[in-house]
This record gives structure tokens, sequence and C-alpha cells, in this order.
């Protein structure tokens, strides 16, 4: 499949548990090696580089045991996995992420229900969660860049995700909600390491802080780090990954607010209300509509907020409920590509971006209804047959042009009917892509 694409690099993760079952490296195990060994090899006989992510959500059940990323001590074992992971592939591993999508694991499965280990308990794990996990990446980063990077010449970042906010009217009320909203999303994992301050943002730590003081809190329930702390963590990425598919409409919930002050959350800390407009195009996910514009205005934030960093968009993509002739996914990549180099344009100094993904498989919550793949995998077949999609035919077409092509709609392998999502043809140009990688990723 990567062979058709003509790709030049490929996005993957690591298990933590498949290296070390029990997160611990006293314990090694060495089929996971293995397994990881002859994936990177295969890589690297086909000409295409490995970018790979440490953890991507899936936490060794006797860490969790210990508390999970509510504990401090995972600092501590994320190193040890991390250096691990340097010893054993940094030879041929030149492209390192420590964290996916933190935002994920931290408030969807602290503050909410939604993802393991679905603690529910709000307004305070999750704070602890990305504090520790924040510290985690300052300490494998630092030990590549002193033990390893120096030899292995890599590089490594972290990748967060957010959607665009954007605000539902010009009035300051809404604009303000939009960027409060964006700093709690993005910010709270991308300011301590690309800001100035190297702390978290500035309306996190007043708003979390005056809340907790008229809830009763002795102290603030954001944790704060301390001097030392914020020299580790600032500038500990070498490179901006954004992973992001949608945007959402913004305003402020202050009447909510002002009624339940007492009782602590993180929405009630944000203090912002999101919907979508119900003329976007719609996807197979119900969280997920199609608005190019809103790719073009986060790069454009991010490279008026920090500096214009060197970015990767490390996930990029749209869903379907199936088929194999997916005109709107097509479509889609053209209208956010555009949007890419419509900001590349502007000057942001984007130098990468990563199809989500390669071939349908397991969505979390959504299981195996909502598919995302270039290709199609017939879950009925034991031998999960793979089919390439008008759009993997497509994409490559892209990969090998350097041309978004808006009229081409190219026939699948395979013939397989399904719903269509109703996206938009529209595009508005050609444009040569130039400077940056076309890539695409798959979550192992």
């Amino acid at each position: 499949m990567l062979r058709e694409l003509g790709v030049n690099m490929y996005r993957f993760s690591f298990s933590w548990s498949r290296i070390m079952p029990t997160g611990i490296s006293n314990e090694i195990n060495p089929a996971g090696i293995d397994y990881y060994n002859k994936l990177i090899d295969e890589l690297i006989k086909n000409n295409i580089e490995s970018m790979v992510t440490l953890y991507h959500w899936d936490l060794p059940q006797r860490l969790q045991e210990l508390g999970g990323w509510t504990s401090r001590e995972l600092i501590h074992y994320f190193k040890e996995y991390a250096r691990v992971a340097f010893e054993t592939f940094g030879d041929r591993v030149k492209w390192w992420t420590t964290f996916n999508e933190p935002l994920q694991t931290c408030m969807f499965s602290y503050e909410f229900d939604s993802m393991s280990p679905g603690y529910d308990f709000a307004g305070i794990p999750c704070y602890l969660c990305t504090h520790h996990l924040l510290l985690s990446h300052a300490e494998a980063v630092h030990l590549y860049r002193t033990e390893f990077q120096p030899t292995q010449k890599g590089i490594i970042g972290i990748t967060a995700d957010t959607s665009w906010n954007e605000p539902r009217s010009d009035s300051a009320e809404d604009r303000a909600a939009a960027e409060r909203s964006l700093q709690f999303y993005l910010g709270w994992y991308m300011h301590p390491i690309f800001s100035k301050s190297g702390n978290y943002p500035q309306v996190m730590i007043d708003r979390v802080g005056n809340l907790s003081q008229q809830q009763g809190f002795i102290n603030s329930r954001m944790p704060r780090f301390t001097g030392e702390e914020i020299e580790r963590l600032k500038g500990s990425s070498d490179f901006f990954g954004i992973n992001s598919y949608t945007t959402s409409i913004v305003y402020p919930n202050d009447a909510e607010n002002s009624a339940h002050y007492r009782i602590p959350s993180f929405d009630h800390d944000r203090n912002a209300m999101g919907y979508q407009d119900p003329a976007w195009p719609d996807s197979g996910s119900d969280w997920l509509k199609v608005y190019p514009k809103g790719m073009y205005s986060l790069l454009s934030w991010i490279r008026s907020e920090y500096d214009n960093p060197p970015v990767y968009v490390t996930e990029n993509g749209v869903s379907d409920r199936g088929g194999t002739k997916d005109v709107a996914r097509i479509d889609y990549y053209n209208q956010y590509l555009n949007a890419v180099l419509d900001a590349m344009e502007e000057g942001c100094d984007v130098r990468g971006y990563v199809a989500w993904s390669l071939m349908d498989n397991f969505e979390w919550r959504a299981g195996l209804t909502e598919r995302f793949g270039l290709y199609y995998v017939d879950y009925e077949d034991p031998a999960r047959t793979r089919i390439a999609k008008s759009s993997a035919k497509a994409y490559a077409n892209i990969v090998k042009t350097r041309v978004i092509d808006p009229n081409y709609y190219p026939e699948p392998d395979v013939y397989i009917p399904g719903p269509n999502s109703g996206i938009s043809k529209t595009i508005t140009k050609f444009i040569l892509i130039a400077g940056f990688i076309i890539q695409v990723m798959l979550f192992y």
C-alpha cells in the first residue's frame, strides 16, 4: 500500500505494552522488539522513513494501577521506556514524537469517562495528568538530546490536537471565548514548550486559580511548574505537531458558569461552548464537519502565537461509513491541502502533512463503523482484504505530480457501494506542492 502511494514517510506508534508488558524496563518483550524491527527494516528497504510516536493512549495496566498519569512516578517510567526505544530503534528511526494528542489522554480519560480509564472526575485529575505528561515529555526529550541525538541525528517533538475555534461573531466576548478555548485546548500543552514564558497560558493559570479559590480549594487545581521544570520544558520540541480535522463555532458560557461556579470542571474553567454550522458538509462522524478554512486559520494562529515554529500536520482526514468510490474523501484532501498551502503562502513554516489514515481501522469508541482509510478493509473477510479506494489513487497522484487536480476522480480497484457524505467538490485552484512531505500514517 505504501509503495502504491509513493510516500516517503510513514507515521506509526509503538505500543508501550508490546515492548514492556508491565511498563517497566526490567521486563522487555523480545517478540515486541522483533515486530517493530521487522516493520522499520521493511520500510527502509522501500526507501520509506519511519516517524514513530512513543505514546498513543495505551498505558500498561500495571502503571495504571499505580495511578496512571495522575501519579508523578510515571515520569520516571516513561523515561525508562523512551530510553529502551532510542537504544533499540534510534539507529534507524530519525523522527520521534513523544505523545500523540495528550488532550485525549488527559481530558477524555480523566475528566470524562469516554476513554480509558474513564475516571469521570471533573476539574482535578485532568490537570494532574497533563502536568505529569508534559514533564515526562521533557525528560524524554532531554534524554534524547543529550545521549542519542548527537550520534543518531534525529529530531524529536510532540503532537497536540484541536479543532479550529471560530468566534460566533466579531464581538469582543465571542472573540475572547474562541481565544480562551484555543488556549485551554492547544495552549495547555504547547504554551509551556513554545512560548517565551515556558509556562501554562496565563488565562488558564488565572481562571483555574481564581475559580479554585471561590470553590473553597486551598491551592489552585492546576499544578505549578518549578523554575527548573519551566527551563526543562521550554523549547523541548524540534517541531510543532498538530492534528486537526474540523472547526467549532465558539461563544462564552457566562450564564451557565455563573449558576454553577462552585462545581469544578474543565469546561467550567474554559467558559466556552461550541457548535458546528449545519450547512457545513457532513462526514461519517458526528463530530466532524468539513470547513477547510479552519485549517488555514489554525496554522495562521500557530504562526502568530508561537513565532512561526516548524509545523508538521501530523493527522488530517475525514470519515465515511463505507464504500470504495469515496469522492467525498478526495474533495476533503484537495480542499484541506489547498488550505495548508494557502497558509504556507502567507509564511507559515509547514514542513509536512500526514493523511489519516492508510487503511480503515478500529476507531476507538466508534469501533469499525467509521472509516478513515485510503484503503478499504473488508472486515467480513478473515484475510481482511485491503482494496485501494478512489482516494488512494487520487492521493498517490498528488504525491507523484505534486499538483492538486480538482477534476481527478479515479475508479477504485474494486467498486464497493457506500453512502455519500455529501462533501462539496469545489476546488479553488491548482497549486504546486513544494517544500513539504506527503505522508500517510497508521496507528499500531
